[in-house]
């Protein structure tokens, strides 16, 4: 079992260098051939983060791990949410611009009502599950909301991610592009089948569900960049970045992870994940009430660690009724 931990740290190592060189190559790729910034930073931003839980889920449906699909996507939506915003409105009050909080934060409370409906076959009589033409419907959503943040950050002249992709863009060599791209590849694919494969081991090893594991360690590991991120941008005290990073990610999580995995094999859907979905809907009620009462727009550090705590009860709550 020791070994499967080091393998499962190994696994998230890769998982995160694999994203950090696949960004770094792309994003290179694409300014030489004179793809906008704008879109550059958006893709770039948005999938470097989620990165990790695409290829943990892909792994996942390959081998009809449903539980473990469902679980790394809502674990690390209710982690993001939770955990990771929570710790960086303690670091620093979260003041966001109010397109975040009468859009952005509506638009992720929605796709969970989505997620919900199709996942409890609201629409058809059938087996639970996420199939393949409601993977399509999840795809067509993020489309949407593709060309939705498209349209605001063009009308943006002050937008953060245009400055995130200039960054990191360098004037780098085809060979070291392509290299970087291969190399960020190779880490993503290695990195997530050890950490799906070793997670599934001490799973079994210790008599714990798939669901556990997916909502603890897993969405945990893959959550990694986007709690470095936010943390790092509350320090700095970008307010935008750290909660758009939050956000960002969960609509990206629902909308494109969880709909490529439902087109690689159907997701089983168990009716305790239920619980997750509420707790997730829940709280971004709370997020949107927090940013439009008192102080409007803001996350206070005592509404943070409202967040912080109602995780970590929750989590030990879960741990618990597996014991």
């Amino acid at each position: 079992m020791v070994i499967a931990f080091v393998l499962i740290v190994a696994g998230f190592a890769g998982l995160i260098l694999g994203a950090n060189w696949l960004v770094n190559g792309a994003s290179a790729l694409a300014r030489k051939n004179h793809i906008p910034d704008l879109i550059i930073g958006f893709t770039i931003v948005a999938f470097s983060t989620s990165a990790p839980e695409l290829v943990v889920n892909a792994v996942a449906s390959v081998n009809g791990l449903s539980d473990i699909v469902l679980a790394n996507v809502i674990g690390s939506n209710n982690l993001n949410l939770f955990l990771i915003l929570g710790v960086a409105g303690l670091v620093y009050p979260i003041t966001v611009q109010s397109s975040t909080a009468w859009r952005e934060i509506p638009v992720s409370l929605v796709i969970t009502v989505i997620l919900f409906m199709l996942a409890n076959e609201f629409f058809v009589s059938d087996n639970l599950a996420i199939s393949r033409v409601d993977g399509l419907i999840l795809l067509s959503l993020f489309l949407g909301f593709l060309f939705y943040m498209y349209r605001q950050m063009k009308a943006d002249k002050a937008n953060n991610t245009h400055n995130v992709a200039a960054s990191i863009a360098h004037e780098k060599s085809n060979l070291l592009i392509w290299g970087l791209i291969l190399a960020g590849f190779a880490g993503l694919i290695v990195g997530g089948k050890l950490v799906v494969d070793n997670s599934i081991a001490i799973a079994t090893d210790l008599g714990v569900s798939q669901k556990i594991i997916g909502l603890t360690i897993i969405a945990a590991g893959t959550s990694l960049p986007e709690l470095v991120t936010s943390v790092v941008a509350a320090l700095k005290k970008n307010s935008d970045i750290a909660i758009g990073n939050v956000i960002g990610s969960n609509i990206f999580n629902i909308l494109f992870i969880l709909s490529v995995s439902s087109l690689i094999s159907p997701v089983a859907f168990k009716q305790n994940f239920n619980q997750d979905l509420y707790i997730l809907a829940g709280g971004t009620v709370f997020l949107m009430i927090a940013m439009l009462t008192g102080k409007k727009k803001k996350l206070d550090r005592w509404e943070a660690l409202i967040l912080v705590c109602f995780y970590l009860l929750y989590t030990c709550y879960l741990v618990s009724k597996e014991l």
